[in-house]
């Protein structure tokens, strides 16, 4: 009797053991699979920060023969003439500069609209299908597609515009404004899209304070809903702005391509990515490390707006 109880006793203690062991041994995997993937994700950080610095430095290196000669010449001259080894780029840098923020400032309005129209109004229903099918399909189109309807309708009405507003002068149609207007088509999808989904973000309890002290629903939009969700509607802008920034193909078909500092809006002009685009191809030597030096530019201008937008980001997230 006495045995057998010392037996049971061994069993169970054994059985505890086992368990314990086991226990044990799933605890030490779970350690392992999470210090695991926490490296995992701090070599994906490290990896990417060593692949923003491999092509800046990949850049430079590539542009060094152009610079060694020139200077920095390209961000400051206006006369880009590769046969006799000049290349002023300031055209291209006030053309991509005046487009991206005037094709901003004519998107905000609308993207805005919409996504407060989707985010308060009608959430659901089959309007809000429609509109939301419409704007994903918006931004998924081709930017040759965009082109080439701004190439046939948006240029002949520009240039309609331009000869009656100044008969004398020639009407290209191709030009600062036509561009600008077919890229804040192109980003509005964008921040149209993201702007909605902060928008509805918004908790309800602060909505339902604002209609409890006397707000209309325009009030409490205004002074509740578009606050609170600021920081992710300038997010939203700031990845559109990025868009119009590095746009290309679309840009070529109507901007003219004329590689001087526009005078006007209705003048021709060139961005960054537009000359890369034409005269790549059949560049050379240096005009090749010209257009490479070019692009680190619109690179670097890329980089920077972004680290200004995060840090506008930031200030309104803590207000």
């Amino acid at each position: 009797m006495g045995n057998h109880s010392s037996q049971n006793k061994g069993d169970i203690s054994r059985n505890e053991t086992g368990e314990t062991s086991k226990k044990s041994f799933f605890s030490f995997s779970y350690r392992t699979w999470d210090s695991i993937f926490r490296s995992s994700l701090k070599i994906s950080a490290v990896f990417l920060f060593l692949l923003i610095g491999a092509m800046i430095v990949s850049l430079i290196i590539f542009s060094f023969p152009v610079i060694k000669q020139t200077g920095l010449k390209i961000l400051y001259g206006t006369n880009w003439d590769p046969g006799n080894d000049e290349f002023g780029g300031l055209p291209f840098i006030a053309g991509t500069i005046i487009t991206s923020v005037l094709a901003l400032i004519i998107a905000v309005p609308f993207a805005l609209s919409v996504s407060v129209f989707l985010g308060e109004y009608f959430r659901s229903g089959p309007l809000s299908t429609i509109v939301n099918a419409a704007i994903e399909l918006s931004a998924g189109i081709p930017s040759i597609i965009y082109g080439a309807w701004g190439l046939y309708v948006l240029v002949p009405i520009v240039q309609k515009r331009q000869a009656s507003m100044d008969g004398d002068a020639i009407a290209f149609g191709v030009s600062i404004l036509s561009a600008s207007i077919l890229l804040s088509i192109m980003i509005i999808p964008f921040a149209a899209s993201i702007s909605r989904e902060i928008i509805t973000m918004v908790p309800q309890d602060l909505k339902e304070a604002s209609y409890a002290l006397g707000s209309t629903r325009y009030e409490m939009i205004k002074n509740v809903a578009v606050p609170y969700a600021s920081s992710g509607i300038f997010a939203g802008l700031l990845l559109a702005f990025g868009r119009a920034l590095g746009e290309t193909m679309a840009v070529t078909m109507v901007i003219g391509n004329l590689n001087e500092i526009p005078k006007s809006l209705f003048a021709p002009g060139n961005t960054i990515a537009s000359v890369i685009a034409n005269e790549f191809a059949e560049a050379s030597d240096l005009h090749i490390s010209a257009l490479t030096e070019i692009g680190l530019i619109l690179f670097l201008l890329t980089i920077v707006i972004g680290f200004l937008g995060r840090m506008i980001i930031v200030r309104m997230s803590v207000k």
